[in-house]
């Protein structure tokens, strides 16, 4: 960690930055603050704002568990962020509709190589709108329009989000090397 986590639990004077503790605590429930928690409260008024943004990308959208969380392992694996890796890739592997060799594609696939022979169709067009949106950023007509046509337009602002959101979340784990993850060649958790 580049920066030193606020002490665990944290204890702020100004009353409302401890409210803003409360509400992260009570988002994370029995899990606890992460570091990754204890590194925003640097800033309690960014850690409020990322609690609440973050909180409904998690909880309040219509996406199935295994989208929302494929589109994030994705992102982990891209910009080599393993912290968020180790903390989505079990959420992955749990729904039932995922498949080992799911994860090994998520996990091995070179970037805009979307697991043809692997995914079904909306996996395989999350996978491609993953890499585009994460590596390229513009993503290209033919990758939106299959993402287009497997998902309604909610759906597809919801996994733009979703992946936009944990683009910023892998950014900041990986450049103040949150969890301690960097030196990491790959995930702990497969």
């Amino acid at each position: 960690m580049r920066l030193p986590y606020v002490s665990n639990p944290p204890s702020f004077d100004n009353e409302q930055d401890q409210a803003i503790v409360e509400r992260v605590k009570q988002r994370r429930g029995d899990a606890g603050l992460l570091e990754l928690d204890l590194s925003l409260l640097h800033s309690p008024p960014v850690a409020d704002g990322w609690n609440s943004y973050l909180g409904s990308i998690r909880t309040k959208t219509t996406l199935s568990t295994s989208i929302r969380e494929m589109a994030i392992c994705r992102v982990a694996v891209l910009n080599k962020a393993w912290f968020e890796w180790e903390h989505h890739a079990p959420l992955l592997r749990a729904c039932p509709e995922i498949r080992e060799e799911y994860l090994e594609c998520i996990l091995k696939s070179p970037p805009h190589d979307a697991g043809a022979s692997v995914l079904d169709e909306k996996h395989r067009a999350v996978m491609a709108y993953t890499d585009a949106m994460t590596i390229d950023v513009n993503v290209p007509g033919a990758v939106f329009e299959k993402l287009r046509t497997s998902f309604s337009d909610r759906e597809v602002v919801e996994i733009t989000a979703t992946i936009a959101a944990y683009n910023c979340v892998s950014r900041f784990l990986v450049a103040l090397d949150v969890g301690e993850r960097n030196a990491q060649k790959g995930p702990l958790v497969s």
